[in-house]
């Protein structure tokens, strides 16, 4: 793995790793800063993690000042921000206030972020083992432009995770690892920060090798960083094999109390294991207590030369993991100590710091502060001079044209699920450039969400091409999914964190790869909940993309309370960057999904998530078009109440059909009873609070779609809301002008049966709708 030492590698290393120091201080101070220099009117703790960024510099170094090329994107660690942002402090990119305000409004991000930061940041990382995984999924995704002849394949890059050791105890990882198997994912580098100390503990001793053979047998290179090119000239000199054998089994939470103990512990404790052993008394005899502490922890981790010679052995496209070993804290007082990842240094250890780096007072944010004259200016023209410097901002790719309808399936009775599938089959058969830039994907669930036409008229994406042995062998079926590098839908294995990932990752592939991709993706909608922190990771990072759950609530039926989802449309209406409508007709799905594309490429936009249903439901017939503007609002009058009327049913989705037959029984009773489709809670919500707050804004006050549905009725009137959900989705709408409201849903766990006893058991039938209204009026 050497690398010849040419004098203008040898100036290069020493170059990085005077960077290495410059971006150990900076991080330090940066979060010193936040917590004992800025002001703090709350009386909190700021937070910021001064151990995990000393553990990652060299790291850093080593790849974004030597390895990185412009195509390359990076994930990194959540706690290494403020090693990120120091990086960009020195290219230029980021501002002095915004290290100053560290965590606070405006300022820096605590945790790298594409849509909080001022700095160009390829994915956003908080929720650890995500950032890691989203890099495999944005992988297959440039694999899928590159067939698709979006991309050239000289063009491709890597996708870099930098990643803390406590990472890979997440699932996820090994979730998105079998996946990325699958796929046969290409040019993806997950670099392991392995100081072997997450926030409670030190790792288990026996997990050594276990990485490794986890990840070569999922055909990765594993490459492991453990000696520096100090700890690798002693152990050629004699007694060093005695000393690389003690080094090797030492336990993780020994090494780390010598390291924080110091030069005299480690002599003490070497001279105790194997003092007696054939020249190791001199070996370390030739040490004094400094330098013998710089030996003990000069692991591959903090070795510019080290990383630098295993960055340019993986010269190809495999996977690669490098299991980098680090000392948590390193260079630090607190180097070692236990209590380091949420620990920090008081104000006389960051001076301990300062006077050690040669920082003056008053130049501590000076960016190559404490160099000399010459030494600053060759390491300012180096950093000017680096790929990074002059990397590409991201892309601004054209908006897809969406056309200005999509056609309505036929049928007099349908499912919205159904209709969903033959909307995409419709486009799917068609010329169209967005039919084109459709990216379909499932989690095992293709066929029972109805996307089983869709592949049948595209084809599963796969970069070589896959027999259909069913079809080979003349076996009748409606599965008819040839798998070709052209396919345009992604299977995926049941795991809907690799779902909701690889959703962010094809709706990221305008900013990151130049070519704006459609994705839609199907799942079982109770289990949008196994995902929900992928799916929130997938906001957050502003990914736009289409997801249907379906089918959704107790009129499953007979799948019973396991698969009947409840809290979903208050997910639907909590989570911020994702639009969620609920259609009860074949037409309104149609307008919704035509909405949603348009809507996804906006600037201003967000993803969108339709709540479906399987339940077969009458259609109804439409006078006109002007309902739909008023659905994409949120709501629209289905029964157009008279003015004054005292009372409406409100009701979402498919429990369409229940509500009607209450109508027609309560009509005669009722002068004037209208019935409210409510299309969207969420975005009727959103636009009445959105009402409510501009009241200590700026913007103008003006009256909600909520209040304008509304204000037909009578001031006093009664509202039955009814939903196949939380009953919460919709009882808010009493609070729009105080009126009273006698709410139905779902508030606890389903059972298997069929729609008329569960409709009647959960009080969601016409019989409940009619009770529910009787006793708005005898509270009157």
């Amino acid at each position: 793995m050497a690398t010849v030492l040419t004098d203008h590698r040898k100036e290069k290393i020493a170059t990085i790793e005077t960077l290495d120091a410059r971006l150990r201080w900076l991080s330090s101070w940066i979060v010193h800063n936040a917590n004992h220099l800025r002001e703090k009117r709350d009386g909190l703790k700021v937070g910021g993690h001064q151990a995990s960024c000393a553990s990652m510099t060299a790291i850093m170094a080593a790849l974004y000042f030597h390895a990185l090329r412009p195509q390359d994107k990076v994930s990194v660690k959540p706690h290494a921000g403020p090693v990120l942002q120091a990086i960009h402090y020195l290219l230029g990119n980021q501002s002095l206030e915004q290290l100053q305000q560290f965590r606070a409004l405006g300022g820096a991000q605590s945790y790298p972020s594409r849509t909080k930061d001022k700095i160009p940041v390829d994915f956003s990382t908080g929720s650890v083992g995500l950032g890691v995984a989203i890099t495999a999924f944005s992988s297959l995704v440039q694999d899928y432009l590159v067939a698709h002849g979006s991309l050239d394949e000289a063009d491709a890059g890597r996708m870099i995770s930098l990643m803390g050791d406590a990472e890979l105890d997440e699932g996820n990882i090994y979730e998105c690892l079998i996946e990325a198997y699958k796929h046969d994912i290409r040019n993806c580098w997950w670099v392991v920060d392995y100081n072997r100390q997450s926030l409670d503990s030190t790792t288990a001793d026996r997990m050594f090798r276990r990485f490794d053979d986890i990840f070569e047998t999922c055909g990765w290179r594993v490459v492991t960083l453990k000696n520096g090119k100090l700890q690798r000239a002693a152990f050629s000199r004699p007694g060093g094999k005695s000393l690389e054998d003690w080094i090797e089994n030492c336990p993780n939470a020994d090494f780390a109390v010598l390291t924080y103990k110091g030069g005299a512990a480690w002599r003490e404790r070497l001279i105790a294991d194997i003092g007696g052993k054939p020249h190791v008394a001199k070996l370390l005899d030739s040490f004094d207590d400094d330098g013998l502490a710089a030996l003990m922890t000069n692991l591959g981790g903090h070795c510019i030369e080290t990383l630098m010679d295993a960055f340019d052995s993986a010269d190809d496209d495999r996977p690669t993991l490098f299991i980098a070993y680090t000392v948590k804290g390193y260079g630090l007082p607190l180097a070692g100590h236990k209590d380091n990842h949420s620990g920090m240094m008081n104000p006389a250890q960051i001076e301990q710091l300062r006077v050690s780096m040669g920082v003056e007072v008053g130049q501590e944010w000076e960016p190559f502060a404490g160099l000399g004259g010459n030494i600053a200016a060759r390491l300012k023209d180096f950093v000017g001079q680096s790929v990074l410097a002059h990397k590409p901002q991201e892309p601004d790719a054209p908006e897809i044209a969406v056309p200005d309808r999509l056609p309505v399936p036929s049928g007099d009775v349908q499912s919205t699920q159904a209709a969903f599938g033959n909307v995409l089959l419709d486009l799917a058969k068609s010329s169209e450039t967005l039919a084109d830039r459709i990216v379909t994907t499932a989690p095992d669930v293709t066929q029972t969400t109805n996307l089983g036409g869709f592949v049948n008229q595209r084809g599963l994406f796969r970069r070589s091409d896959v027999a259909d042995i069913f079809r080979d062998a003349k076996i009748p079926s409606a599965q008819k999914w040839a798998a070709h590098a052209a396919g345009q839908h992604i299977e995926l294995g049941i795991a809907e964190n690799n779902f909701f990932l690889l959703l962010t990752s094809l709706g990221l592939a305008a900013p990151h790869f130049g070519t704006r991709l459609i994705p839609v993706g199907t799942v079982y909608d109770p289990f949008i909940a196994r995902g929900l922190d992928a799916l929130n990771y997938g906001c957050y990072s502003d990914a736009r993309f289409l997801l249907v759950g379906t089918p959704s609530g107790l009129t499953l039926g007979p799948e019973g309370g396991a698969h009947q989802s409840i809290n979903t449309p208050l997910i639907g209406m909590g989570q911020p960057g994702l639009a969620y409508f609920e259609p009860a007709y074949a037409d309104e799905v149609a307008l919704f999904m035509r909405w949603a594309f348009e809507h996804m490429q906006k600037p201003d936009g967000s993803s969108v998530y339709l709540r479906l249903s399987t339940r077969q439901v009458p259609q109804v017939q439409r006078a006109g078009s002007e309902w739909e503007a008023e659905a994409l609002k949120g709501g629209y009058w289905l029964r157009q109440p008279a003015p004054g009327a005292e009372a409406a049913i409100v009701f979402t989705g498919a429990i369409a059909p229940e509500v009607l037959t209450a109508f027609d029984q309560l009509a005669d009773d009722i002068p004037g009873l209208g019935v409210l489709n409510v299309t969207s809670p969420d975005v009727l919500h959103r636009d009445w609070s959105a009402s409510k707050a501009a009241r200590w804004t700026d913007k103008p006050l003006q009256m909600c779609h909520a209040e304008d549905l509304l204000s037909v009725l009578a001031p006093d009137a009664g509202l039955v809301t009814v939903i196949d959900g939380s009953p919460g989705a919709l009882s808010w709408l009493g609070g729009v002008s105080g009126m009273r409201v006698s709410p139905l849903g779902t508030d606890r766990f389903g059972q298997t049966g069929d729609l008329i006893d569960l409709y009647d058991t959960y009080r969601l039938d016409a019989v409940a709708i009619i009770d529910a209204m009787a006793e708005l009026f005898l509270k009157r």
